[in-house]
């Protein structure tokens, strides 16, 4: 790519801790029946799959359901036959135990089986349609107007692609064959109970309300310090966050006691919530121990009552004990994939909201081509405002000559870059029309209009790699030596190889290994090297020293020489060799000519320029 993109560092999401064991509310979805049909919609062909999935889970679930049943047969099998050896009346059976027992073997391997082929196969489709997902909205965002990008943080953006894909992904992985698990689970064991003993399921479903009585009091009193705890644990981390990114401000102007005072409070209100929050919800598992095991001990009475009597066997209360045990856990699990489920509706809304945001047009039925470009640019009666009814460039109009340097000067809010982000086709005017060599700019491919463009930013943007790797990026098809060369041109070659490794110094993740002004430097060398037809400088020059500034400018000059040049600055005596000054103000061109024309006319621009250099 030639083009030097305005990027700045996004935030990464911020990352707190979990809030504990207590079951706290997903976040939930404006419409969870539309967010489930876009999910089972956007599956496509994997939704055969996912029903295969949900057999192979149900299945799983039967024959683990069978378990205690058939086990139980091996304890009668083991009661009797003790009995009867006690009595005298025969002996164990072990030939009998020995065939129930590898027959509840071949139950629980079977299970394991189906489980690990139904897990196999979902982490396979839900990583497929994750991986589908980011591809998609990776190239949406490439299809997207600038301004979706300039109204909203980067961190949510970025969040689209990471947070809430994964968190769909999750909710796919997990709850769909959680539900059809915990559902079949609850049936069969309650069929099981059921069949052994109605009484005694009666009695171990008693403890069911009372159980769901104490969780729903625990949560109802811990719920409002989960959400102050998440609350504060956000403050916190900003605090974190700005502090570090400001300590230099904060040491300056002798700010740390301020500063400890507000960490302690906002500390203060979160160890108060965190305690409380993690205390209730430590106490749930305790409260629903006892009450099951109160459950356990009835079962238990009941069971041998009805064993005495003859109504039931030995092996019919160890199953059954084993089935009160499995019938509470999947009802918990239910609980806590309906949270899941609401999360990953939520997820899929803001995905798919974003996938179905508004697009750019890229290409045009018959396109000009672009490789032709000579460099000849002209606004006719533009008019423009990001706001259609708040115009800030008004019938703008300026003829360009291929090979042209013009300045584009003004104060702050004229217009300067607006009109370079209407030139490269980030916004399209509102009335009249930008061409070049003739073509209206809408008459090409929006990505191959951007290949004539050189562009070199005040906000640099260098990447995590070598010195060598981030110049190339200008043309990825350039040897060492091109590079090389511009980096000479652009002057910085000689502090590049007065740093440790020369041009194969890694550079971190922001560059702040390398000065400001050395950043500026790479990027320009970038610019050098792209070789565009059309160059756009805005502030190039902003970051470097007088001295850097006057071999740049030099570098710059014979750069532009046979290409067409936007340069925008505040710095007026960059521009002085421009051919033509355009002075905006307010969205208007108010003086335009030579800067020897401009200061004999003594207007606008003449009293910027003595203003500068006044003593």
């Amino acid at each position: 790519m030639s083009n030097e993109r305005n990027i700045h560092s996004a935030s990464r999401p911020r990352r707190g801790m979990r809030p504990g064991r207590g079951m706290v509310p997903g976040e939930k979805a404006k419409d969870l029946k539309g967010a489930l049909g876009k999910i089972l919609r956007y599956m496509g062909k994997y939704k055969i799959a996912v029903v295969f999935v949900m057999i192979i889970a149900a299945c799983s679930t039967v024959f683990s359901v069978l378990g205690p049943k058939v086990l139980g047969k091996a304890t009668t099998g083991l009661a009797e036959g003790l009995m009867a050896k006690v009595a005298g009346t025969g002996g164990i059976d072990f030939s009998y135990i020995g065939k129930v027992l590898l027959f509840v073997l071949g139950l629980y391997l079977l299970s394991s089986v189906l489980s690990f082929v139904q897990g196999w196969i979902m982490t396979g489709i839900t990583q497929k349609i994750c991986y589908r997902m980011r591809k998609e909205i990776t190239e949406k965002i490439n299809r997207m107007p600038m301004k979706y990008f300039e109204s909203r943080t980067y961190g949510e953006v970025l969040s689209r692609i990471t947070n809430d894909v994964d968190t769909l992904g999750m909710g796919l992985n997990q709850s769909v064959t959680q539900i059809i698990t915990s559902t079949a689970t609850i049936i069969g064991v309650l069929v099981m109970m059921l069949s052994i003993s109605p009484l005694m399921t009666l009695i171990a479903l008693v403890v069911l309300p009372v159980s769901g009585l104490c969780v729903s009091l625990v949560v109802k009193k811990s719920q409002k310090h989960f959400i102050t705890q998440q609350e504060y644990l956000g403050h916190i981390n900003g605090q974190v966050e700005e502090s570090y990114g400001g300590h230099l401000v904060i040491k300056a102007y002798n700010k740390e006691d301020e500063m400890i005072a507000r960490f302690n409070r906002t500390n203060d209100v979160l160890y108060t919530s965190a305690w409380k929050s993690q205390f209730l919800s430590g106490i749930m598992m305790p409260i629903m121990q006892f009450v099951g095991n109160l459950g356990y001990a009835a079962v238990a009475l009941s069971g041998g009552m009805l064993a005495i009597r003859g109504v039931i066997t030995i092996g019919d209360i160890q199953a059954f004990i084993q089935y009160v045990k499995s019938f509470t856990q999947p009802i918990q699990q239910i609980a806590q994939v309906t949270n899941q489920v609401q999360s990953m509706a939520a997820a899929a809304e803001r995905v798919f909201e974003f996938l179905e945001e508004e697009e750019e047009d890229q290409v045009v039925e018959h396109p000009a081509d672009v490789t032709k470009v000579i460099g000849n640019v002209a606004f006719d009666h533009v008019s423009f405002g990001y706001n259609p009814n708040q115009l800030i460039v008004h019938d703008f109009s300026a003829q360009v000559a291929a090979g042209q340097k013009i300045a584009i000067v003004g104060p702050t809010g004229a217009g300067k870059t607006t009109m370079v982000k209407l030139l490269m086709r980030f916004y399209d005017v509102n009335s009249g029309s930008i061409r070049i060599d003739g073509h209206d700019i809408r008459e090409f491919n929006r990505r191959e209009l951007r290949d004539a463009f050189g562009m070199v930013l005040q906000d640099t943007w260098l990447f995590k790699g070598s010195i060598m790797e981030n110049i190339r990026y200008g043309r990825l098809d350039a040897t060492d030596e091109e590079v090389v060369a511009a980096a000479k041109a652009a002057h910085a070659d000689h502090f590049i190889r007065t740093l440790p490794g020369g041009y194969e110094m890694e550079l971190n993740e922001d560059a702040s290994n390398i000065s400001q002004g050395q950043k500026q430097l790479l990027t320009i060398a970038r610019a050098i090297l792209a070789d565009n037809r059309i160059l756009i400088l805005d502030e190039a020059t902003s970051s470097v020293d007088t001295r850097t500034e006057e071999l740049i400018q030099s570098a710059m000059d014979n750069l532009m020489k046979g290409r067409t040049s936007f340069v925008i600055a505040h710095r007026l005596s960059t521009i002085k060799n421009a051919d033509i000054i355009l002075v905006m103000k307010d969205g208007d061109i108010i003086e335009q000519g030579s800067h020897e024309e401009l200061l004999e006319q003594g207007g606008f621009y003449a009293d910027l320029y003595n203003s500068q250099f006044a003593e």
